[in-house]
């Protein structure tokens, strides 16, 4: 098998997607009271699948992934304030903004070890957030940038309280996002990323360009973070100076950490279980939440993920005999 029969095999839709994908857009014709999580989570997963380009494939660690979060954000607030409520006028501002941002960061964020570009991307991000707390007027600084008025999605969709119109917006442009994702890891350009996560001094022995293809790498996940912090500014008409913070970062760490980092999939399943934990424990126990969840994660880490499938293939098996 050639190298282009085997990545055009690796390429083809297997039918696990294909169910996931009509179960997500089926959503949207299930009754009101859950749309507002959905677009959360849809949110988040576009969120996590841009750490996973430059984690999972690149080799690239981030404790400051939110800088280019908040950049879309509040490129997306903006702009919806001063200059157009068109929501894919902002998207696409938000994503031509983040990814400007992105390529100039990147020639400090990939110089030296992974503890440097640790210190380096969330130095970005705490300088990003003094920058908009340093400009009340524009930003609104602590009180939030106030005002956002969205206008119709595509003309006639308006965004309604309930949610709806507006987690059909973040989950397709999180289907589009994914299916560009998808040709970009399972390309030549993908594969040179993963050899040079593996071992970078090989690739560059190869010929690969380990420098320049970093940067591609880290430019197109910053442009990925932007479109996140976009829809979470015109789906909420807020902007506020957490999109900046440490937590998201975090946060973000522990969505991959709970769906796998390394496949596209995994940024969506860690955001799907994690804000489904967060939800729900949150309505049992509203004072306590952030311990079960931190139980969880200890628990998880320490047994680890393929023990939990292994089990859980198991409990299948026995109901399926039983």
């Amino acid at each position: 098998m050639s190298a282009a029969q085997g990545l055009e095999r690796r390429a083809r839709w297997r039918w696990p997607e294909i169910v996931f994908w009509l179960v997500a857009f089926g959503a949207l014709l299930m009754p009101s009271g859950k749309y507002l999580i959905l677009n959360e989570i849809a949110i988040l997963a576009l969120f996590a699948l841009s750490l996973d380009l430059i984690l999972g494939y690149a080799g690239i660690v981030s404790l400051g992934h939110a800088a280019f979060f908040g950049v879309g954000a509040y490129t997306a607030g903006l702009l919806a304030k001063h200059v157009t409520g068109d929501p894919l006028v902002g998207l696409a501002a938000a994503i031509a903004v983040a990814t400007v941002v992105g390529f100039l960061t990147s020639f400090l964020v990939l110089r030296g070890s992974d503890l440097t570009r640790l210190m380096v991307t969330l130095g970005v991000a705490l300088v990003l957030g003094e920058i908009a707390n340093a400009f009340p007027r524009i930003t609104g600084g602590a009180d939030g940038l106030q005002g956002v008025v969205m206008g119709k999605l595509l003309g006639h969709f308006e965004f309604d309280l309930f949610g709806r119109t507006a987690y059909a917006y973040s989950l397709a442009t999180l289907f589009v996002l994914m299916l560009l994702a998808r040709r970009v890891v399972q390309s030549p350009f993908g594969l040179s990323l993963m050899s040079i996560r593996r071992n970078p001094l090989r690739a560059a022995a190869l010929g690969v360009p380990v420098h320049a293809r970093l940067i591609a790498a880290y430019t197109l996940a910053a442009a990925y973070a932007g479109a996140a912090g976009a829809l979470l500014a015109q789906t909420t008409a807020f902007v506020s100076l957490d999109v900046f913070e440490f937590h998201r970062s975090a946060d973000l760490l522990l969505v991959l950490i709970i769906g796998g980092a390394g496949w596209l999939y995994g940024g969506i399943a860690g955001a799907l279980i994690y804000k489904m934990l967060q939800d729900g424990i949150a309505t049992l126990t509203p004072q306590y939440w952030q311990f079960w969840i931190g139980l969880f994660l200890v628990v998880f880490v320490m047994v680890g993920r393929q023990r939990l499938m292994g089990g859980l293939y198991g409990l299948l098996a026995m109901a399926r005999r039983r």
